[in-house]
């Protein structure tokens, strides 16, 4: 097992540290941690530390979260900056008790090698974070409807109350920081990696880190007087609240929602709610802290009932799913006349079946082999089948259940016949070069007795040829649920490690702002293994499925560019 730094140096599965920068790496599966502990797996990692999933071997062998504080920092004041980060935490935690908070088990001091390393350890709170659960929406052409959203709400702006009670401001509100929580439907608010107590006499927190603010929260959902200046209040955690809602409401990033040249955000434009909520959520996010609500409990007074809340329209239909509900005849037939030119077949009627066109496209010029030998058929796909493969890095995180999805194009199950998949494509911008071959690799890869041999039109061969179909129409769905971008798509089968190497030295370079690459690996893989749960992340065809995992990651980092 090979394990990555957060610069992506290799380093075997039997390291504590980089044997090229000496970073402290991952704790590797298994492992015990205190005597007590023992490493179930990776879920994350942030600023000041990673976070494991862990079984208590001495408690009856409950699960546990492990978080382990590892800054990423070299200065001595850096660090000592960090670990009063990481205590205060601690201290917080121990004194908030509330059933939609992690409890706080114990705080560890662990001597690894000859290094110290702490660790807090919390409840493991079993469920999916809001922004997985937008994801899975959107997958569906879906977002939260406006009384799921008013429920939220309702549910957590008592959270808030009660940590805003004990004088603490979470700081780094957003979707992946509220989890629902399967045993009883509710959100639970977690990592207090940035909590701050409010000093009585300042009402603001601030703090200094080598002549800099400590700026915590993320772009986009906290406020200007926090990202700008270091300065939190009760109605920053308000705001951030507000932002996640528009987020789960309309789909779209922050930076998509707000207009930082005019300072307005697009209410009614992307943002279509009923006037109440609309009301309360503009009055959250008022740019200035004393025109917000100060206190959690009087937006509890002013939110509609979530049960007399109306649909807006804010179920979003994709773009993608929009094309390819109906292909053109127009689109077919330049399909048919395309490929009489390449093939130099007769004018007039198609002299080959339908089905067979897909294979003799994959081939290019050479198209007329694909009939007349099998031998030839089987060379071409030894050589597809030879591509040389990537190691894409891997971050180990739980299994995410795939959920189901409709097959546009499909009729009850049937698979959809080869014109369609053909237009389908064609509106999706994938060239026939990268999804030909993929298909043919995953045919052949389940039908392993059919290797070397052609499919032909013959009746026999009917079932193969609507096996073929399905696979096709399957991968397309595939590629419409991980909601690629019209650059991205046109440019699969085209991307290579360079387009990596790029992505790293943005992140080096300061180019990605706090994004860093490790962040990137793990928000790909998580998408990733959402559309393809039995895939091996750690070894990809790099010119089949690697593919897909570089299209997700650069639109990720495009994502994150035009944030800035």
């Amino acid at each position: 097992m090979q394990l990555y730094c957060s610069r992506q140096h290799t380093n075997n599965g039997g390291n504590r540290f980089c044997t090229h920068c000496g970073e402290p790496l991952p704790l590797a599966v298994g492992q015990v941690v205190d005597n007590r502990y023992q490493i179930i797996r990776h879920l994350g990692q942030g600023g000041f530390g990673r976070t494991y999933l862990a079984e208590d071997i001495s408690q009856s062998h409950r699960t546990c979260v492990l978080k382990e504080f590892a800054p990423q920092v070299q200065e001595h004041q850096d660090l000592q900056k960090a670990k009063e980060l990481f205590e205060r935490e601690a201290n917080v935690l121990k004194k908030l008790q509330h059933p939609q908070i992690p409890r706080f088990h114990a705080s560890l001091q662990v001597k690894i090698g000859t290094k110290d390393f702490f660790f807090l350890v919390q409840d493991y709170v079993d469920g999916d974070n809001y922004y997985q659960l937008l994801e899975q929406r959107e997958n569906e052409g879906k977002t939260f409807s406006e009384e799921e959203v008013i429920t939220l709400l309702q549910q957590i702006l008592p959270v808030l109350a009660y940590i805003h009670s004990q004088d603490v401001v979470h700081r780094d509100i957003s979707p992946d920081n509220l989890i629902w929580r399967r045993s009883d439907n509710l959100p639970v608010l977690i990592d207090f990696g940035g909590v701050k107590q409010l000093p009585a006499s300042q009402g603001f927190w601030q703090t200094k880190l080598v002549g800099n603010n400590t700026l915590l929260g993320k772009k986009g959902y906290a406020p200007e007087e926090q990202l700008r200046q270091g300065k939190a209040f009760f109605s920053s955690d308000l705001y951030s609240l507000a932002v996640t809602s528009l987020v789960l409401l309309t789909g779209q990033e922050p930076q998509k929602l707000y207009d930082s040249y005019q300072g307005i955000w697009g209410w009614g434009k992307q943002i279509r709610v009923s006037s109440k909520l609309e009301a309360v959520l503009k009055k959250m996010v008022a740019y200035k802290p004393s025109d917000r609500y100060q206190r959690a409990e009087q937006i509890l007074k002013d939110l509609p009932s979530s049960s007399a809340a109306k649909s807006t329209g804010n179920s979003i239909t994709t773009k993608i799913k929009t094309m390819v509900v109906a292909p053109g005849r127009q689109r077919a037939s330049a399909i048919v006349s395309r490929f009489q030119n390449r093939t130099q077949a007769i004018a007039k009627p198609i002299s080959f079946p339908l089905w067979i066109r897909p294979f003799m496209m994959s081939l290019g010029g050479t198209a007329l082999v694909v009939l007349t030998g099998a031998g030839a058929w089987g060379v071409v796909n030894a050589v597809i089948r030879s591509v040389s493969s990537i190691t894409i890095p891997s971050i180990s995180l739980p299994q995410i259940p795939q959920f189901p999805s409709g097959k546009p194009g499909s009729d009850k199950g049937k698979n959809p016949n080869l014109q369609e998949i053909i237009s389908r494509r064609q509106q999706l911008e994938i060239t026939e070069g990268f999804f030909i071959p993929f298909v043919d690799d995953l045919f052949y890869t389940k039908k392993p007795e059919l290797k070397g041999r052609s499919l032909t039109s013959k009746p026999e061969d009917a079932g193969l040829r609507d096996e073929w179909s399905g696979i096709a129409d399957d991968l397309l769905n595939k590629i419409e649920q991980a909601k690629l971008s019209t650059e991205a798509r046109q440019k699969l089968g085209k991307y290579s490690q360079k387009d990596y190497d790029t992505w790293r030295r943005q992140a080096r370079s300061g180019q990605l702002g706090n994004y860093t690459l490790e962040q990137l690996n793990k928000d790909t893989n998580e998408k990733f293994d959402r559309l393809f749960p039995g895939q091996e992340r750690g070894k990809l065809n790099q010119k089949t499925f690697g593919q897909i995992w570089y299209a997700i990651a650069a639109d990720r980092v495009s994502k994150v560019q035009s944030g800035k």
